[in-house]
């Protein structure tokens, strides 16, 4: 049974552009007010604005059936977002027809559907009653509610007090509990810390299995392969391409990335993830001479991962990370300057810094990979993660090597280990 069915679905915004250039002081603004008092209507706009037309979403078509659990995928600006804005009802399209068959709870976006000024208790009962729930039913899951989210110690604060984490995490256990027959949610997960988003997503995952149905935006591919069993790719405001084969469509997601030469080299050209810890400027991989490597490389190679640029700020919290994954978007592994004990946890001193750890040799098998960089305040906020499009190299190893002639190529598996073997 269709629960979501979109025809010929589009929404036009209208963008203002202003022509004025360059600071502009008070002072020249009560200027223009004052000698627009004394033109004429006739001599129109003499500020140089102009009025454009863009096309969020143009001409979607799809359908969402009872317990299907939907990922949208798509670059920054595909319409993912303005998409599940019109199916929740909070902005009107511009044309086409939607019809939804069921009860909406929608997390589009941090604190959606909160009163700043109440209460956390307050609001899980607004909330409820928004979703035309009786207030017996909202008590039932009270409890479970504020055991999932973590926020009963400031249950009875006002919600304009919590923090971001807090927000999500008290929004997302009110939408997901008070049982929606249809579940909404979008990138507003990667607010929370890691141990959050994974208890979220076997959430979504436990919903869908109850027959309700769940829309899922996200740029982390690895969790819409997990948690869905159906996927569309938006591009410009258009669906370009829909499937229950998850993999194939996040293949021709990643293969519309990849237009531009795969480099093991990326630098900070536009100034990007702007914070107040670290200024990253270059990610790398280099050889032992701390030299830039040209691929292919021998998996029998010493190939380091660096991350250069300024620590702004010391915290004993900040800590990088970064996601290997072959050519098919299986993550192979991941590797945090965390990961050691506490007593040994690398520290960032001020200053500008090359930070860098090996990737082991004799372990890749022949192929691609891709290298996504992480950047924590561990505990408590992603600065850089899958969902901001994080910085990313290429690796590309030859040969599964190993100290035998009997293996100088590719050899059978995703990695190609060479382990002790001993006769005893």
């Amino acid at each position: 049974m269709n629960v979501i069915q979109i025809e010929n679905l589009s929404k036009k915004y209208i963008i203002q552009h202003n022509g004025q250039q360059g600071y502009v002081a008070l002072r020249d603004v009560i200027a223009d007010n004052v000698k627009g008092l004394f033109k004429s209507p006739k001599n129109g706009n003499t500020t140089g604005s102009t009025k454009e037309e863009f096309w969020a979403l143009s001409d979607v078509n799809f359908n969402v059936q009872q317990g299907d659990r939907l990922g949208i995928i798509g670059r920054n600006g595909a319409g993912k977002s303005t998409l599940l804005k019109v199916i929740s009802r909070i902005t009107d399209p511009t044309f086409g027809k939607i019809s939804v068959k069921g009860r909406i709870a929608s997390l589009l976006e941090v604190g959606t559907g909160f009163h700043p000024e109440l209460t956390g208790r307050e609001n899980i009962f607004l909330n409820g009653a928004i979703l035309g729930m009786h207030r017996s039913e909202i008590r039932r899951k009270f409890d479970e509610i504020v055991e999932f989210s973590g926020v009963e110690r400031f249950l009875d604060t006002p919600v304009k007090r919590y923090s971001s984490g807090m927000y999500v995490r008290l929004a997302f256990s009110v939408a997901a509990h008070l049982e929606p027959e249809i579940l909404i949610i979008d990138e507003v997960l990667a607010v929370g810390d890691a141990e959050f988003q994974k208890r979220c997503l076997g959430k979504m995952e436990e919903v869908g299995k109850q027959g309700r149905t769940v829309l899922f935006v996200s740029h982390n591919l690895t969790a819409v392969e997990q948690l869905c069993n159906r996927c569309i790719l938006m591009d410009a405001g258009k669906m370009s391409f829909g499937s229950y084969n998850i993999k194939e469509v996040i293949n021709k997601y990643i293969l519309s990335n990849s237009k531009n030469i795969k480099a093991s080299v990326w630098t900070n050209d536009d100034n990007l993830f702007d914070n107040e810890w670290f200024n990253i400027t270059k990610v790398a991989l280099a050889d032992v001479s701390a030299k830039s490597l040209a691929m292919p490389v021998r998996n029998d190679t010493d190939i380091f991962f660096q991350i250069e640029g300024n620590v702004l700020e010391e915290n004993e919290k900040l800590s990088f990370c970064y996601y290997l994954y072959n050519d098919e978007n299986t993550l192979i592994y991941q590797s945090a300057s965390h990961d050691v004990n506490s007593h040994g946890q690398v520290k960032f001193k001020k200053g500008k810094r090359v930070i860098q750890t090996q990737i082991p040799k004799r372990f890749l098998n022949e192929g691609e990979y891709r290298i996504e960089l992480g950047m924590i305040l561990h505990g408590e906020r992603h600065i850089i993660h899958s969902g901001n499009f994080p910085p990313t190299i290429y690796l590309q190893i030859e040969g599964g090597l190993s100290d035998s002639l009997k293996f100088l190529m590719r050899r059978s598996g995703i990695l190609a280990p060479v382990l002790e073997w001993n006769n005893v």
